[in-house]
């Protein structure tokens, strides 16, 4: 984000501009900024307010000129009042918001993305597919698409890949888009089970829920990412540094 002068480290050979430089007068798009580190958060936080940078190993300062777009699948005003997101630096960012419905929440796109991905995946695999049938279309339309953009992207190149002919119909695509994807399990809970299990059958399956992905779970949870991690070293399923499953995912039993 910042750049360094030469010789600011070993390596270092020549002067490197940073992306705020890079896109003076421009944009920068910031994804996932709830991932970003407290201690990044401060230094992020003084470049906005101060519009100028400091190279690594430079003494003098760059003023800069820059919009910043930041983007989050969390919900940020969780995150400050759970300790992990600057609250200064939140409402420094928040000027406009644009707030995304998940895919289910506006079925009217899908099937301008479903055009525009085959016709993509055409191009990229050689394909000749034309288009999706009426029925293949109320199929994608009818399911809840708890993965958004990127999970119908991946089925309808999964599609477009196997198909056998140049219309994509129901039997093109998985059967879980017609069950409506995995069943949500039996709730246990109730007189016998101890406090530990009924959180750890919250927490598994709210991880189900959200295909695996921890940010999601999290905050669904109403917890940070660290509890999360934390939770599922406690049940054997991932240690804190990472070194759990190959995939790095936990999965419910």
């Amino acid at each position: 984000l910042f750049g360094h002068e030469k010789g600011a480290f070993t390596g270092a050979v020549r002067q490197k501009r940073g992306l705020f430089e890079v896109c003076e007068c421009g944009t920068l798009l910031l994804d996932e900024i709830s991932e970003m580190t407290t201690a990044l958060q401060a230094k992020l936080l003084r470049v906005l307010q101060e519009r100028e940078i400091q190279r690594l190993g430079s003494e003098r300062t760059v003023p800069i000129d820059v919009r910043v777009v930041a983007t989050t699948n969390r919900h940020l005003p969780t995150e400050v009042a759970n300790g992990n997101f600057r609250e200064d630096l939140f409402y420094r960012l928040n000027v406009v918001v644009l707030d995304l419905p998940s895919l289910r929440e506006r079925t009217g796109d899908i099937a301008p993305l479903v055009e525009h991905f085959v016709r993509r995946f055409n191009q990229e695999n050689g394909r000749s597919v034309r288009r999706v049938s009426e029925a293949g279309m109320r199929l994608l339309e009818s399911y809840r698409w708890p993965g958004n953009v990127r999970e119908l992207e991946n089925y309808i190149e999964r599609a477009v890949v196997t198909a056998s002919g140049d219309v994509l119909t129901p039997d093109d695509f998985p059967r879980e888009l017609a069950t409506g994807g995995p069943k949500p399990r039996t709730n246990p809970v109730g007189v016998g089970m101890t406090i530990h299990d009924m959180e750890k059958w919250l927490i598994l399956n709210t991880l189900e829920a959200e295909t695996n992905n921890q940010t999601k779970a999290a905050d669904k949870l109403g917890i940070s990412s660290r509890t999360l991690r934390n939770k599922l070293y406690e049940y054997g399923l991932k240690t804190p540094g990472g070194n759990g499953q190959a995939d790095g995912r936990a999965v419910p039993k």
